[in-house]
């Protein structure tokens, strides 16, 4: 009888160890979890303060003209159609990506072979209109 209270104290205890170690994972699972997120708002919140994006934002964007800037500067590696060369298919792309998004891989040719390119304010907002509507 005393082995089985030993016994049974001692798997108490284990069970007790492994609740408290879960409970610390979780916890560290959903700090990680947090401080991403954080970062992310952070980094969208930094580029949305940029005064290019902020202007870029702030203007009414023609798609005609947004489609005669892509004709010339975009189209030979994305296609006359947007519907991908050598770069990618560009249709739908604004339902995939912000439009932070979209003006910083325009702007930072941080993705080879696209060049950097960089449009004035309204310019962007024309070549934004027109993705849209891709």
């Amino acid at each position: 009888m005393y082995f089985l209270i030993v016994l049974g104290n001692h798997v108490e205890k284990q069970v007790t160890k492994l609740e408290v170690a879960i409970g610390q994972l979780t916890l560290m699972a959903l700090a990680v979890v947090l401080a991403v997120l954080l970062v992310m708002v952070a980094y969208h919140q930094w580029q949305i303060s940029d005064p290019y994006v902020k202007n870029v934002l702030s203007l009414q964007g023609d798609g005609i003209r947004g489609h005669a800037i892509f004709q010339m500067n975009c189209a030979g590696c994305h296609g006359l159609q947007a519907d991908g060369r050598v770069g990618p298919s560009l249709q739908g792309v604004s339902k995939h990506k912000s439009q932070v998004g979209l003006i910083h891989q325009v702007t930072s040719g941080d993705t080879p072979p696209m060049p950097q390119f960089q449009p004035s304010p309204q310019e962007m907002a024309d070549l934004l209109s027109y993705l849209k509507q891709l």
